[in-house]
């Protein structure tokens, strides 16, 4: 009544949605402020609308990642993908799930059914077993979209069984974390490594992107010739 809120917004099936959403949540649920609804809300509703101008002809590309945060909790993001571009959708928590094929089914099944089966031409998730088991499940319920492995992932897979499996391979990458291990152990070295390369990062390796291994290397001959003047040797071993 102090908005000068019509009566008939009750009908309205949004608010309907909204008010059964609200109940999902535990107490202490806190609204958004006016600046969250005026700016980056906004945002993600024009961005949402955006994607839909072309649904009915190309359709929306479902897709999961899964990562870990800063507390060692697993998360799963899901995100639409069209032509118009990418927008978030949201993030699950499933640290305590266990990710059978029955659950991760459940989960993605529930965004299909959100977003619409109409809606979706595909759904990317990582090529772990469970997942294309997910997929074929997907597949069998939902006849008219495909499960597609993320290329990423399975690149990923392909250079981790590199790295395992030949040995040259193992080797050369074992060399280059030495090399940046030991040049950023050292403030010292930091220096002189963005003086003689124009203030270039190398790219360290970590221990789940097998990718950034072969980056890193590549980075390394990228500065192969900075570091041999700082040295003051032709080559670099």
């Amino acid at each position: 009544m102090g908005s000068a809120i019509p009566f008939n917004c009750v009908n309205n099936p949004e608010l309907h949605g909204m008010i059964q959403m609200i109940g999902e949540y535990e107490r202490g649920l806190k609204s958004p402020s006016f600046h969250e609804i005026r700016v980056p809300l906004l945002k993600k509703e024009v961005d949402y609308t955006k994607l839909q101008e072309g649904v009915e002809e190309n359709g929306f590309t479902l897709m999961s990642d899964g990562w870990s945060d800063i507390n060692n909790r697993s998360i799963c993001n899901f995100l639409v993908n069209s032509p118009k571009g990418t927008i978030f959708l949201a993030s699950t928590d499933t640290s305590n799930i266990i990710k059978t094929k029955k659950h991760v089914f459940a989960m993605l099944d529930e965004f299909v059914e959100m977003i619409g089966e109409e809606n979706i031409v595909q759904v990317v998730t990582d090529n772990a077993t469970n997942y294309k088991a997910t997929g074929e499940m997907l597949m069998q319920k939902r006849k008219k979209l495909f499960w597609t492995p993320c290329v990423v992932h399975c690149i990923d897979l392909v250079l981790e069984d590199f790295e395992k499996k030949i040995e040259e391979h193992k080797v050369t990458i074992e060399k280059g974390r030495k090399i940046t291990s030991f040049i950023y152990n050292m403030s010292r070295l930091i220096c002189l490594l963005k003086e003689f390369t124009q203030r270039k990062e190398l790219l360290r390796p970590v221990a789940t992107q097998f990718a950034i291994a072969y980056l890193t290397l590549g980075r390394l001959h990228e500065l192969k010739g900075c570091n041999a003047r700082r040295s003051g040797r032709s080559n670099l071993n």
